[in-house]
């Protein structure tokens, strides 16, 4: 978010070429939609404003104990020029969770939607059209109270922003080269690693720093005991491909594995999205723990074929370079995998109304009706 431009007036007109060429998230719509509640009271309706500086109190509560969550959601142009939401209310779920976990009140599933639908139909001429961009919705939740008293807030404010959107690390979805953390850890076991709150994050930056400036693009964390098991990447979920070989169970000789998530790993909706997808497609992929050791032995022995990771910020990339220590390994031959492009377009054909919606993840967002001379419903799946 660090490059992101923001207009400082709210407006109609999308200046030229920004949606051809967006980036991630370096220009705002200009508009913001929040609202505000605490425990014991009902949350405001979602109000419409412009974009620009937030007023508070320098006790707030918020900004001293790290009270704060947030969410990333997308919504898409479908072929026929309207607008739909993807998973927006599985996003409020997560939301939802991540606050509770930190003491805070959170905000109903209902709520969040429906704030979300308000900021993307104001904001629906600002959704690009190329495949896999989209605009990209941030809501933020925090403690506005102030006090210094180390205690659940009574009061919050969430604020939803946008940004029409390229995928994180680019639409060309070059390969990643990671960095295995071997000094830090992100998270532990009874702690706040499942849910988005800012503190996290913030705990990745040194590290990712680091490996950055070494020629890295992200960094991979292992568990916070044993430093053994593989987890995530700091904003991304990961997958493995591995060649078993045929067998007569399956008649499939990939098989795909993701790390489970068992408290200290997000739970990733594109994550769960490309399980799903994975079955729809013919394809064997199961949550199933993978240690440091093992993904290196796949890498020397030519089993593990192919690494990606995915996220709502990034989409599916793959992963072609793998530091492990102070060894270099290519992950097959450096280029993207054919398993791991499948799944990105079967994904991308979803979010964009190009094949059928068979699991109910898109949201129509009302006042973004087909263009006029479309093709009605043709290929939009919702």
């Amino acid at each position: 978010m660090s490059e992101a431009q923001a207009t400082t007036v709210a407006t109609d007109i999308v200046p030229a070429g920004i949606l051809d060429d967006p980036g991630f998230c370096r220009y705002s719509t200009g508009r913001i939609a929040v609202f505000e509640g605490g425990p014991g009271r009902p949350w405001s309706e979602p109000s419409l404003e412009p974009y620009g500086a937030l007023a508070m109190d320098p006790a707030t509560l918020g900004l001293h104990y790290g009270q704060v969550v947030f969410e990333g959601l997308k919504a898409f142009r479908s072929a026929d020029g309207s607008v739909a939401l993807f998973r927006a209310a599985d996003h409020g779920r997560r939301f939802e969770l991540s606050a509770e976990r930190l003491a805070m009140a959170g905000v109903p599933v209902d709520h969040f939607v429906r704030a979300c639908s308000l900021l993307v139909s104001a904001d629906h001429h600002w959704v690009p059209s190329g495949f896999g961009q989209s605009l990209y919705i941030r809501p933020l939740l925090f403690g506005s109270e102030a006090d210094l008293g180390l205690k659940p807030p009574r009061s919050l404010r969430c604020v939803l922003l946008a940004y029409p959107a390229d995928p994180c690390f680019g639409k060309d979805f070059r390969p990643l080269s990671v960095k295995v953390a071997t000094d830090a850890v992100r998270a532990v076991r009874g702690g706040t690693g499942e849910a988005k709150c800012a503190g996290n994050y913030a705990a990745s930056l040194l590290t990712r720093t680091q490996a950055q400036a070494a020629g890295y693009d992200e960094v991979l964390w292992l568990d916070g005991i044993e430093r053994r098991w593989v987890e995530e990447l700091s904003t991304m979920n990961l997958f493995f491909v591995w060649n078993d070989g045929s067998t007569e169970a399956t008649g499939h000789s990939l098989r795909i594995t993701t790390p489970p998530c068992t408290g200290t790993v997000v739970r990733g909706l594109t994550r769960d999205a490309l399980l799903t997808l994975a079955g729809d497609l013919g394809l064997n992929a199961v949550e199933e723990p993978t240690s440091v050791d093992g993904m290196r032995d796949g890498l020397e022995s030519g089993r593990l074929v192919e690494v990606f990771a995915c996220g709502t910020a990034g989409a599916v990339v793959a992963v072609g370079r793998l530091g492990i220590g102070d060894k270099d390994f290519t992950v097959g031959d450096g280029h993207e995998g054919v398993t791991t492009a499948r799944l990105r377009d079967a994904l991308l054909a979803v979010q964009h109304g190009r094949t059928p919606d068979k699991h109910g993840w898109l949201l129509h967002v009302e006042g973004t009706e087909p263009a006029e001379g479309s093709h009605g419903d043709e290929g939009r799946g919702i």
